[in-house]
């Protein structure tokens, strides 16, 4: 059973078009995943693909426009005041910027306790201080870190402490909204190794959203392609970075660094800029910037269709087998 459930969720915006008229701007687009305990679940897609707005909808930060979001077999978006607050603690969010995410003013003791006065899950002054330690031992950092605020920590730190924030709540879902992006490659490497040892010990699911192929490939065990709102493939990550089938994907896979055990040798390169969520088009959003797309591709929605066991993309070519050789690769649309 599934921990997490979320169906044809959709997120729009109204927004200004001219003096008196607003149009829509369609966030995200009838999107669908699972997430079961102790599984991560790896988001990916260029800025505007819609992914952080996902995460927020999901975790009821934003009351999404339409759907469902069912967590542990209740559904999020019908609760309100009380009974959301109670389901709410279950769910935590670690954003991009741990610098932003934090208090200036507050100490790191007084942020990391926050939410345990908050949800009342430690009584008195002693109960909380001990806690706070031990939250803040199980992200690497210790005592003498309590009293500084976050201008005196490093990148790195600061995210440890957002992290020992998030944990207070003793949540079975974690978001993380871009968690490595703004640190070092090095510091990057600890953090992902500190997040894999907390899911392991705390059987935590993680839903990792990340630009970067390479940081999440890490984490991942399942991956899912967004692109202008929508979901265009998902499938296992080892399958889908093997073999990506649908064509912005693989223009993903090959955009990263030489080094990395999956890296296409060939550079596919996509011409034009990404479209806009305010017009929803009549079919698939990449044709636009696709050299495969046929007038099929932009008259048709293009939904997710079976590609191979457990994958699948929304390209009716792909999932014909009747996608010819990118344009300048030589012959290549699978690795070998």
């Amino acid at each position: 059973m599934s921990l997490l459930a979320v169906e044809a969720l959709c997120q729009e915006y109204r927004v200004p078009a001219g003096v008196f008229a607003r149009r829509p701007l369609v966030a995200v687009d009838r999107v669908s995943l699972g997430l079961r305990e102790g599984e991560t679940l790896g988001v990916v897609g260029e800025s505007g693909s819609g992914k952080s707005t996902l995460a927020r909808c999901i975790l009821q930060l934003e009351r999404p426009s339409g759907g469902t979001v069912t967590f542990d077999g209740r559904e999020l978006t019908t609760l309100g005041g009380r009974e959301l607050r109670g389901v709410r603690r279950l769910l935590q969010m670690v954003f991009q910027d741990p610098a932003a995410s934090l208090n200036p003013r507050l100490r790191v003791g007084y942020t990391v306790a926050e939410p345990l006065r908050l949800h009342r899950l430690r009584e008195g002054g002693a109960a909380v201080g001990a806690r706070v330690e031990e939250l803040l031992r199980a992200v690497g950092l210790g005592p003498e870190h309590v009293d500084r605020y976050p201008h005196q920590l490093s990148g790195g730190q600061q995210q440890r402490v957002a992290i020992a924030r998030a944990l207070a709540c003793e949540p079975r879902l974690v978001a993380l909204d871009e968690p490595t992006s703004a640190l070092d490659v090095s510091v990057q490497a600890a953090l992902l190794a500190l997040l894999r040892d907390l899911q392991a010990r705390l059987g935590l699911a993680y839903l990792f959203i990340s630009h970067d192929l390479a940081v999440v490939s890490a984490m991942a065990g399942r991956l899912m392609v967004m692109y202008l709102g929508q979901v265009v493939e998902e499938g296992a990550a080892t399958e889908l970075l093997a073999r990506p089938r649908h064509p912005y994907t693989q223009a993903l896979v090959s955009a990263v660094p030489r080094d990395t055990p999956w890296a296409e040798p060939a550079r596919l390169v996509v011409a034009g800029e990404p479209g806009s969520s305010l017009a929803r088009a009549a079919g698939c959003r990449f044709a636009p910037r696709c050299p495969w797309a046929v007038g099929r591709c932009r008259a048709e929605p293009q939904p997710l269709r079976p590609v191979g066991a457990g994958h699948a993309a929304a390209c009716w070519r792909a999932a014909a087998g009747e996608l010819p050789p990118w344009p300048g690769t030589a012959g290549r649309t699978e690795r070998r």
